[in-house]
């Protein structure tokens, strides 16, 4: 049964052709066994060209359903004219009404059903039942009992188009949601990325300019000054086995494939009590930092914890790469009310133009990218820019209510 429905489905000009033949082949039989006192007293030839037109309606209402339904009025009207009483073939109206009811296109159904009310009424008459005994009442009910014929094959139809849009927009819906949930995948994924690049760029720039400096530091002081280098080079392992640790859990949220790996004790999260250990390690690697805690202390958001540690280090990590020698750095930490204001400040030569104006054009600024980032997904605001009497200066305000 399922290989006939199959080949019905792939080749349904076939079937059409196959009942158009068969409908043909009876109209056709019925004219050669009609009596001359029967139905088919009036010349054969006119009844075999109905017949004609009918087989094409019936072998091309699905390729062009309403082209076929003007033909099958028209057959109907010629039927009429030339006196061509029912026949077999005439079975192919309820075919192309039933074939126009189930496509979209409202005003062709519309017209079918128009002729699903008329051709009754009309073929009655036109050929009224003269049959001796035969009352009105009956001849009405027969128009009757065939107008419900007609329509009925009209509202299946239309049953069976009403049922194809509603399949046609569960399948539209359901690739919109498929498309939906894909773009949110990539929104998701690109943004993972992005969170872990931020935290790649600060663990690496901050990290490995302090060894940069401690090997320079290490390098120039080798031969006169030994415990120094050899302060120095504790300091680049302890910094290079920090910077791969905090590497470590950054990656093993990449290497994670269930959802509870990606939870935060893969991710550094430093907080402001940090921030005193990270002063000390720069100040070890040469850049003098005053540091200062104004207000009260108290619990703050992971999110504003973490921006706040991070705004430190990178500004810390620019003094560091463009303040120039003998540059002195300057860290608040304000406690306000409804937001924290961190900021930090050098009295160097400052950052060039593009790295603070241009967001990182020249591909060395996304240090400041990323803090603008990072300030903007707590709802804060960042200002950074040159500090008026030679320096840079980086000041974010961080909002508590509302932050995570």
């Amino acid at each position: 049964m399922h290989r006939l429905y199959d080949l019905i489905r792939r080749h349904p000009t076939w079937v059409d052709g196959i009942g158009a033949f068969v409908l043909l082949f009876m109209t056709f039989m019925a004219i050669a066994m009609s009596s001359p006192n029967g139905g088919y007293e009036r010349p054969e030839f006119r009844s075999m060209i109905a017949a004609a037109l009918l087989f094409v309606v019936v072998l091309l209402r699905r390729r062009r359903p309403e082209h076929m339904l003007v033909l099958a009025i028209g057959t109907g009207l010629f039927q009429l004219a030339a006196d061509v009483p029912p026949i077999p073939s005439n079975f192919a109206f309820l075919v192309i009404i039933f074939t126009v009811a189930s496509r979209p296109p409202r005003a062709p159904s519309w017209l079918a059903l128009g002729t699903a009310l008329a051709g009754p009424v009309a073929a009655s008459l036109r050929w009224p039942d003269e049959t001796d005994g035969t009352s009105f009442a009956q001849q009405a009910l027969g128009v009757v009992f065939l107008t419900i014929a007609f329509c009925l094959a009209w509202v299946l139809g239309d049953s069976l188009r009403t049922r194809r849009a509603y399949w046609a927009e569960l399948e539209q819906r359901a690739h919109r949601l498929e498309a939906e949930r894909e773009t949110q995948a990539r929104m998701a994924v690109a943004a993972e990325r992005a969170r872990i690049a931020r935290e790649l760029h600060d663990v690496v720039a901050h990290n490995v300019s302090v060894m940069v400096v401690q090997a320079d530091g290490a390098a120039y002081v080798l031969d006169t000054a030994p415990e120094q280098t050899r302060t120095a080079l504790q300091t680049i392992s302890g910094t290079g086995r920090q910077a791969l640790t905090e590497m470590r859990r950054l990656l093993g949220v990449l290497r994670s494939e269930d959802g509870e790996g990606t939870g935060s004790e893969y991710v550094p999260q430093p907080g402001v009590e940090q921030l005193a250990d990270l002063v000390d390690q720069v100040r070890d690697a040469g850049l003098p930092v005053d540091f200062r805690v104004e207000g009260t202390p108290r619990p703050l958001p992971r999110g504003v914890e973490l921006t706040a540690y991070r705004i430190v280090q990178e500004a810390l990590t620019n003094s560091r790469k463009h303040g120039g020698p003998r540059v002195v750095a300057t860290v608040r930490l304000e406690y306000g009310a409804d937001a924290l204001t961190v900021r930090a400040e050098d009295d160097g030569r400052g950052a060039q133009r593009e790295l603070y104006e241009e967001r990182g054009a020249d591909g060395m600024g996304h240090g400041l990218i990323g803090m603008r980032e990072r300030v903007g997904m707590v709802g804060g605001v960042l200002v950074a820019g040159p500090r008026p009497g030679g320096g840079f200066r980086i000041s974010a305000t961080l909002p508590l209510t509302g932050a995570e």
